[in-house]
């Protein structure tokens, strides 16, 4: 195994490498994950995942399409289940949104021609909300430090904390937020979303990006 293959090369320690691993989605990466850190030859490993894998499963291709088309593909319930106990054990550490928007004509070329992804940053907040901390898989501090201190210190960011000299990045929230995404009134230009007419519970009301306030109310003002 890994041990072996350190052993067999010189290794007498960790290696000064950091390893960061996007877009889990499968328990297999989990497992390989994990006998990585176990095997502790590296000085750091983190990983990442997609609201869309711990929300959908390959059955949401049957109802949207292409629109639920992702690199890599949505996966069964048992890796779903996989990846909410991985963030729950911090396995992973980080959630992104894999914002892909494409034109709609993109996305109706046929599932085989169309191309990887979805409008992710808006419905990040929700799923997460809805899927995670209000379903008992996180708690609210667990859920915020993996969209923000958890991203800073994978990839060795200043930002992801409120403290003097640190990026004035900042998201207020509505964690008791009733909304139903309907693509329509996206701020993005794209809709491909597999989330239409979702129920969720917790939006981002507020943004300020390096100090100036580019969404307020919901509206943004850029």
């Amino acid at each position: 195994g890994l041990r072996a293959w350190h052993a067999a090369a010189g290794g007498g320690g960790r290696l000064a490498a950091s390893l960061h691993v996007a877009h889990v989605s499968s328990r297999e990466t989990l497992e390989a994950l994990r006998e990585l850190e176990a095997a502790a030859i590296l000085r750091r490993v983190t990983a990442e995942t997609c609201p869309h894998y711990f929300a959908l499963t390959s059955r949401a291709v049957l109802e949207a399409g292409a629109d639920a088309k992702m690199n890599p593909p949505l996966r069964s319930q048992e890796d779903v289940e996989a990846i909410k106990k991985a963030l729950g054990d911090d396995t992973i550490t980080v959630i992104a949104t894999d914002h892909a928007p494409h034109a709609p004509e993109e996305k109706a070329a046929g599932l085989g021609a169309a191309p990887f992804g979805i409008v992710g940053l808006e419905t990040a907040v929700g799923l997460v909300f809805t899927c995670l901390v209000y379903s008992g898989v996180l708690t609210l501090s667990q859920a915020v430090a993996k969209l923000t201190i958890g991203p800073a210190k994978a990839l060795g960011l200043p930002g992801g904390r409120i403290e003097p000299g640190c990026p004035a990045d900042l998201t207020l929230i509505d964690p008791e937020a009733h909304w139903r995404v309907d693509p329509e009134h996206f701020a993005s230009r794209s809709r491909n979303t597999p989330f239409a007419g979702w129920d969720l519970r917790g939006r981002a009301v507020t943004v300020f990006l390096t100090g100036r306030k580019v969404m307020a109310d919901g509206e943004v003002l850029l």
